[in-house]
Protein backbone atom coordinates (compact mmCIF):
# COMPACT_ATOMS: atom_id res chain seq x y z
CA UNK A 1 0.00 0.00 0.00
CA UNK A 2 1.59 3.15 -1.26
CA UNK A 3 -0.90 5.55 -2.39
CA UNK A 4 -2.92 7.27 0.48
CA UNK A 5 -6.38 6.16 -0.11
CA UNK A 6 -9.07 8.93 -0.79
CA UNK A 7 -10.47 11.12 2.36
CA UNK A 8 -13.63 10.40 3.98
CA UNK A 9 -16.28 12.57 3.17
CA UNK A 10 -18.50 13.96 5.56
CA UNK A 11 -22.33 14.57 4.43
CA UNK A 12 -24.25 15.88 7.04
CA UNK A 13 -27.50 14.77 6.08
CA UNK A 14 -29.37 15.98 9.55
CA UNK A 15 -32.78 14.22 10.82
CA UNK A 16 -33.80 11.91 8.08
CA UNK A 17 -36.39 8.88 7.63
CA UNK A 18 -34.79 5.43 8.11
CA UNK A 19 -35.35 3.11 5.38
CA UNK A 20 -34.92 5.40 2.28
CA UNK A 21 -31.67 6.47 3.92
CA UNK A 22 -30.31 2.67 4.09
CA UNK A 23 -32.09 2.14 0.80
CA UNK A 24 -29.60 5.31 -0.86
CA UNK A 25 -26.59 2.85 1.46
CA UNK A 26 -26.98 -0.32 -1.01
CA UNK A 27 -27.54 2.42 -4.01
CA UNK A 28 -24.37 3.81 -3.39
CA UNK A 29 -22.38 0.89 -2.66
CA UNK A 30 -24.02 -0.77 -6.35
CA UNK A 31 -22.79 1.82 -7.88
CA UNK A 32 -19.43 3.00 -6.63
CA UNK A 33 -16.31 1.87 -8.64
CA UNK A 34 -12.71 1.62 -7.63
CA UNK A 35 -12.47 5.36 -7.89
CA UNK A 36 -15.22 6.62 -5.79
CA UNK A 37 -14.31 7.99 -2.61
CA UNK A 38 -15.37 6.88 1.07
CA UNK A 39 -17.89 8.41 2.93
CA UNK A 40 -19.29 9.16 6.26
CA UNK A 41 -22.90 9.71 6.46
CA UNK A 42 -24.28 12.03 9.45
CA UNK A 43 -27.73 11.40 10.45
CA UNK A 44 -30.56 11.36 12.89
CA UNK A 45 -33.25 9.09 12.82
CA UNK A 46 -37.01 9.44 13.65
CA UNK A 47 -38.28 6.51 15.75
CA UNK A 48 -37.58 2.74 15.10
CA UNK A 49 -36.42 -0.33 15.62
CA UNK A 50 -34.50 -2.24 12.69
CA UNK A 51 -33.65 -5.74 12.79
CA UNK A 52 -30.34 -7.19 11.72
CA UNK A 53 -30.34 -10.61 9.12
CA UNK A 54 -30.39 -13.15 12.28
CA UNK A 55 -32.37 -10.63 14.07
CA UNK A 56 -35.29 -12.64 16.07
CA UNK A 57 -38.55 -10.73 16.27
CA UNK A 58 -39.26 -12.08 19.57
CA UNK A 59 -36.32 -9.50 20.65
CA UNK A 60 -39.58 -6.60 20.50
CA UNK A 61 -41.02 -7.16 23.55
CA UNK A 62 -43.90 -5.40 23.35
CA UNK A 63 -46.40 -3.04 20.61
CA UNK A 64 -45.05 0.67 21.27
CA UNK A 65 -46.24 1.96 17.50
CA UNK A 66 -42.43 3.22 16.85
CA UNK A 67 -42.00 0.85 13.52
CA UNK A 68 -40.05 -1.93 12.80
CA UNK A 69 -37.61 -2.47 9.82
CA UNK A 70 -35.96 -5.65 8.90
CA UNK A 71 -32.87 -4.97 7.33
CA UNK A 72 -29.14 -6.27 6.11
CA UNK A 73 -26.40 -5.41 8.68
CA UNK A 74 -25.84 -8.09 10.85
CA UNK A 75 -26.98 -8.25 14.71
CA UNK A 76 -30.39 -8.43 16.47
CA UNK A 77 -32.84 -5.42 17.21
CA UNK A 78 -31.78 -1.80 17.91
CA UNK A 79 -33.19 1.57 17.96
CA UNK A 80 -33.04 4.78 16.70
CA UNK A 81 -34.71 7.81 17.16
CA UNK A 82 -34.39 11.63 18.10
CA UNK A 83 -30.91 12.98 20.04
CA UNK A 84 -29.20 9.82 18.81
CA UNK A 85 -25.39 10.61 16.60
CA UNK A 86 -25.76 7.82 13.89
CA UNK A 87 -22.52 7.75 11.47
CA UNK A 88 -22.72 5.42 8.54
CA UNK A 89 -19.24 4.12 7.39
CA UNK A 90 -19.78 3.79 3.23
CA UNK A 91 -16.23 2.03 2.77
CA UNK A 92 -14.27 0.36 0.29
CA UNK A 93 -12.50 -2.16 2.46
CA UNK A 94 -10.28 -3.87 0.01
CA UNK A 95 -8.84 -0.64 -1.17
CA UNK A 96 -8.33 0.27 2.11
CA UNK A 97 -6.65 -3.57 3.08
CA UNK A 98 -8.85 -3.52 6.05
CA UNK A 99 -10.49 -6.72 7.10
CA UNK A 100 -13.70 -7.23 8.77
CA UNK A 101 -12.83 -7.44 12.11
CA UNK A 102 -10.37 -4.79 11.45
CA UNK A 103 -13.37 -2.43 10.83
CA UNK A 104 -15.31 -3.24 13.83
CA UNK A 105 -12.17 -2.49 15.93
CA UNK A 106 -11.47 0.74 14.39
CA UNK A 107 -14.97 2.14 15.00
CA UNK A 108 -15.21 0.93 18.49
CA UNK A 109 -12.01 2.25 19.38
CA UNK A 110 -13.11 5.80 17.44
CA UNK A 111 -16.48 5.87 20.00
CA UNK A 112 -13.66 5.14 23.20
CA UNK A 113 -11.37 7.90 21.89
CA UNK A 114 -14.95 10.25 21.51
CA UNK A 115 -15.53 9.04 25.23
CA UNK A 116 -12.36 9.73 26.39
CA UNK A 117 -12.32 13.11 25.40
CA UNK A 118 -15.48 13.51 27.30
CA UNK A 119 -13.58 11.77 30.36
CA UNK A 120 -16.33 8.74 30.24
CA UNK A 121 -14.73 5.65 31.16
CA UNK A 122 -16.22 2.96 28.69
CA UNK A 123 -15.53 -0.09 28.19
CA UNK A 124 -15.60 -2.91 25.44
CA UNK A 125 -17.32 -6.79 25.52
CA UNK A 126 -15.95 -9.87 24.28
CA UNK A 127 -18.38 -11.29 21.61
CA UNK A 128 -21.14 -8.16 22.43
CA UNK A 129 -19.94 -5.39 19.92
CA UNK A 130 -20.56 -2.23 20.94
CA UNK A 131 -19.35 -0.14 23.55
CA UNK A 132 -20.64 0.13 27.53
CA UNK A 133 -20.64 2.55 30.66
CA UNK A 134 -20.80 0.86 33.82
CA UNK A 135 -22.57 -2.44 32.39
CA UNK A 136 -24.92 -0.22 30.27
CA UNK A 137 -24.72 -0.27 26.57
CA UNK A 138 -24.00 3.88 25.29
CA UNK A 139 -23.20 2.83 21.53
CA UNK A 140 -24.38 0.33 18.81
CA UNK A 141 -22.69 -0.70 15.18
CA UNK A 142 -23.56 -3.05 12.50
CA UNK A 143 -22.44 -3.71 9.10
CA UNK A 144 -22.89 -5.19 5.55
CA UNK A 145 -20.38 -6.14 3.54
CA UNK A 146 -20.94 -6.09 0.52
CA UNK A 147 -18.11 -6.72 -2.89
CA UNK A 148 -15.67 -5.50 -0.49
CA UNK A 149 -17.81 -2.43 1.00
CA UNK A 150 -19.17 -1.53 4.21
CA UNK A 151 -22.40 0.24 4.64
CA UNK A 152 -24.50 1.01 7.73
CA UNK A 153 -22.42 1.91 10.66
CA UNK A 154 -22.91 3.31 14.28
CA UNK A 155 -25.28 5.17 16.79
CA UNK A 156 -24.02 7.01 19.49
CA UNK A 157 -26.49 8.30 22.23
CA UNK A 158 -26.43 12.08 23.23
CA UNK A 159 -29.79 12.93 24.72
CA UNK A 160 -32.51 11.32 23.95
CA UNK A 161 -35.60 9.26 25.23
CA UNK A 162 -34.50 6.22 26.30
CA UNK A 163 -37.83 4.48 26.98
CA UNK A 164 -37.91 2.52 23.70
CA UNK A 165 -34.79 0.36 24.76
CA UNK A 166 -37.11 -0.86 27.33
CA UNK A 167 -39.67 -2.60 24.54
CA UNK A 168 -36.39 -4.71 23.17
CA UNK A 169 -33.71 -6.74 24.21
CA UNK A 170 -31.06 -4.61 22.83
CA UNK A 171 -29.17 -6.12 20.40
CA UNK A 172 -30.68 -9.57 21.95
CA UNK A 173 -29.76 -9.25 25.34
CA UNK A 174 -32.51 -9.75 27.55
CA UNK A 175 -32.53 -6.78 30.11
CA UNK A 176 -29.27 -4.72 28.66
CA UNK A 177 -29.73 -1.14 30.20
CA UNK A 178 -28.88 1.64 27.95
CA UNK A 179 -26.96 4.75 29.03
CA UNK A 180 -26.25 8.22 27.13
CA UNK A 181 -23.81 11.35 27.15
CA UNK A 182 -26.40 13.38 28.76
CA UNK A 183 -26.04 10.89 31.95
CA UNK A 184 -22.79 12.34 32.35
CA UNK A 185 -23.06 15.38 32.00
CA UNK A 186 -22.19 16.05 28.19
CA UNK A 187 -24.65 18.34 26.47
CA UNK A 188 -22.87 19.03 23.09
CA UNK A 189 -25.29 19.15 20.40
CA UNK A 190 -25.57 16.41 17.79
CA UNK A 191 -23.64 18.42 15.14
CA UNK A 192 -21.00 18.45 17.55
CA UNK A 193 -20.92 15.06 18.25
CA UNK A 194 -20.68 14.19 14.67
CA UNK A 195 -17.82 15.73 14.04
CA UNK A 196 -16.04 14.68 17.11
CA UNK A 197 -16.93 11.02 15.67
CA UNK A 198 -16.03 11.75 12.30
CA UNK A 199 -12.52 13.07 13.61
CA UNK A 200 -11.99 10.27 15.97
CA UNK A 201 -12.81 7.86 12.63
CA UNK A 202 -10.53 9.97 10.52
CA UNK A 203 -7.71 9.65 13.03
CA UNK A 204 -8.18 5.54 13.37
CA UNK A 205 -8.12 5.15 9.72
CA UNK A 206 -5.26 7.23 9.08
CA UNK A 207 -3.18 5.38 12.38
CA UNK A 208 -4.54 2.50 10.37
CA UNK A 209 -2.79 3.15 7.05
CA UNK A 210 0.20 4.25 8.61
CA UNK A 211 0.99 1.10 10.36
CA UNK A 212 0.29 -1.05 6.93
CA UNK A 213 2.51 1.22 5.40
CA UNK A 214 5.32 0.91 7.74
CA UNK A 215 4.79 -3.26 8.09
CA UNK A 216 4.81 -3.24 4.12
Amino acid sequence: MNALPPPLLRKPLGRVEYEPTWHAMQAFTRARTGDTPDELWLVEHPPVFTLGLAGKPEHLLRETGIPLVKIDRGGQITYHGPGQAVVYLLIDLARREIKVRELVSLIEQAILDVLRDYGIGAELRDGAPGVYVGGAKIAALGLKIANGCSYHGLSLNCDMDLSPFSAINPCGYPGLESAQLKDFGVVDPLDVVHRKLADALDARFAHHHAARRAAA
